[in-house]
């Protein structure tokens, strides 16, 4: 009679209510290429559990796309991303509505657009 209590399989779903997805692509401007900018973005995203991905541009910029947790995706976009890596010299962050990616896609590099 105790076995048939032992939960049941409509008790689990609600974690997609309680943790609301916000995704922005941003474009980096300034000294942002050949000062490990890429391999920088990667590292922090992936710290603060975003999703995403990163890459160079022909025209010198540096585009990423930010997938996560609202409050992450903000200080990425709002004081991490300015600031950027020691080597590099941000001078301007354009951001942009996007749509979310999945969490379990992780944040990567791709190839130069």
């Amino acid at each position: 009679m105790a076995a048939a209590s032992a939960g049941g399989p409509s008790d689990p779903p609600t974690p997609q209510q309680s943790s609301p997805t916000k995704a922005v692509r941003v474009v980096v401007k300034g000294r942002v290429q050949g000062v490990f900018f890429r391999d920088w973005t990667v590292e922090t995203a992936r710290s603060l559990g975003l999703a995403g991905w990163v890459r160079n541009r022909r025209d010198g910029t540096v585009e990423a796309l930010l997938s996560g947790d609202p409050d992450k995706v903000d200080e990425m976009v709002s004081l991490r991303i300015p600031v950027g890596p020691p080597a590099a010299a941000v001078t301007a962050v354009v951001p942009s509505p996007a749509e979310p990616v999945a969490l379990d896609e992780g944040f990567h590099r791709k190839p130069t657009a």
